[in-house]
C-alpha cells in the first residue's frame, strides 16, 4: 500500500525509492496553520514525510474558510483550535506519518523547544517578529528554513540555508519589531497566492530533504498574481557584518520580548500573554465564567459569549480577546473575567 500510495512520487526521477525513504525518515515543523501552513501541512504529508508538527496559537473563524483548505464550516461554528483540527485531518489523508499538534504561541521562551529537533522548518505566519524568531533558532542551530509570505494577490518565498546563504538579518537588518508591512486586515488576500506561494516552499523542501540540492532555487522569488508578474533575484551568500549569522547574536530570542500580539488577521482581535499560565483547569473556569455569557469548551479551550466581546482562553493561560482594538481595555477584560 506504501508503495502504491508514493507511486507517482517514486517515478519522478529526482526522488525516486531512494529519495522517498529519505522523506519518511525527515521531519519538519511548520509554524502558523492559516492560509499559508495548510497547504504546507496538506502538502507534506501527502508526501510522507515521516514527521510533522503543525504549530498555530489561533482558532478557526468563518473569514478563514476562503482560503485555509483543511478546515470545514463545523470547524469554524465550534471555533476550534487550527492546530487541533489540522492534525485530525492530517491524519485522515495519511496515517503513516506522525502528526504533532501544538496550540501556542511561538515565543522566546518555547521556540528552540519546538523547532530544533527537525530537520526543516516552514514559515506559514503572518508577522516578521515570529520570523526573527525562526532565523534565530534557524541560524543558531544549524537548520534550513523556508520562508513565505502572501498577501493581497502578491508573495514572496525564500529557503535559508545557515552557513550557504544569507539570512533573515542580512535582508533586512535586525529590527525585529517588524511593522509597516500590509496585512490581510489591512489589504485582504487571495487563495491562489497562497498555494503559489505555499507549493514553491514545499518544492524547496522537497528537494532540499531529498539531497537535490542543485535544484535548489536559489533565490527570492516574488509575484503578483492579479498583475501576472514574476521575479526572482538571487539570494546573497551572508554578509560579513551581519550581526545574526556571522556575529551570532540572537536578538530575537536574546530580547525575549513578551506582551500583546494585537491584530490576528482578519479580525479585530487582541491577545493576550499572561507571564504565568492558567493554574486552573479549562472546565473550572468554564464553570465560573458561565455567570456571564455562554461557554463551550474542550480540552483544547474554552469560548465565552459575552455579547459584543468574546473571549478564547486557552489551556496555557492565552487568551483572545475579540471585538476590541485596545490593548488596555484587552487587559482589562482578561483581569475583569480570568485574572492576572
Amino acid at each position: 500500500m506504501e508503495n502504491s500510495r508514493y507511486s507517482r512520487q517514486i517515478l519522478f526521477p529526482p526522488i525516486g525509492a531512494e529519495g522517498q525513504t529519505r522523506l519518511g525518515q525527515a521531519r519538519a515543523a511548520i509554524v502558523g496553520m492559516g492560509a499559508l501552513g495548510t497547504v504546507l501541512a496538506t502538502q507534506l504529508v501527502r508526501a510522507g514525510v515521516g514527521f510533522v508538527r503543525v504549530i498555530d496559537r489561533d482558532i478557526i473563524e468563518w473569514s478563514n474558510l476562503q482560503r485555509q483548505s483543511l478546515y470545514d464550516e463545523q470547524d469554524a461554528a465550534e471555533g476550534r483550535a487550527k492546530a487541533a483540527a489540522a492534525a485530525e485531518k492530517l491524519r485522515q489523508a495519511n496515517g503513516d506519518v506522525e502528526i504533532e499538534a501544538v496550540i501556542e504561541d511561538v515565543t522566546w521562551r518555547n521556540a528552540e523547544r519546538l523547532l530544533t529537533d527537525v530537520d526543516v522548518i516552514l514559515d506559514g505566519t503572518d508577522n516578521f517578529q515570529v520570523r526573527y524568531l525562526l532565523n534565530d533558532v534557524a541560524v543558531k542551530h544549524n537548520i534550513p528554513w523556508s520562508y513565505g509570505g502572501a498577501v493581497s494577490s502578491y508573495g514572496t518565498t525564500a529557503f535559508f540555508r545557515p552557513g550557504d546563504t544569507a539570512c533573515l538579518v542580512c535582508l533586512f537588518g535586525p529590527d525585529t519589531a517588524g511593522g509597516g508591512h500590509d496585512t490581510c486586515d489591512t489589504v485582504g488576500v487571495i487563495a491562489p497566492v497562497v498555494s503559489m506561494v505555499a507549493s514553491l516552499q514545499v518544492a524547496e523542501v522537497l528537494k532540499y530533504l531529498t539531497g537535490n540540492l542543485a535544484a535548489l532555487n536559489g533565490g527570492i522569488v516574488q509575484m503578483d498574481v492579479w498583475q501576472n508578474e514574476f521575479h526572482k533575484r538571487p539570494l546573497s551568500a551572508p554578509k560579513p557584518e551581519c550581526p545574526c549569522c556571522q556575529q551570532r547574536q540572537f536578538r530575537a530570542l536574546e530580547q525575549r520580548m513578551d506582551g500583546l500580539t494585537v491584530s490576528m488577521c482578519g479580525r479585530q482581535t487582541i491577545q493576550v500573554r499572561p507571564a504565568a499560565g492558567l493554574g486552573t483547569p479549562l472546565a473550572q473556569m468554564a464553570a465560573r465564567l458561565a455567570q456571564f455569557g455562554e461557554v463551550r469548551h474542550n480540552r483544547d479551550l474554552l469560548r465565552c459569549d459575552l455579547g459584543n466581546v468574546q473571549i478564547t482562553l486557552f489551556a496555557d493561560g492565552r487568551a483572545l480577546i475579540h471585538g476590541v482594538e485596545e490593548e488596555g481595555i484587552a487587559r482589562s477584560l482578561y483581569a475583569r473575567y480570568i485574572g492576572m
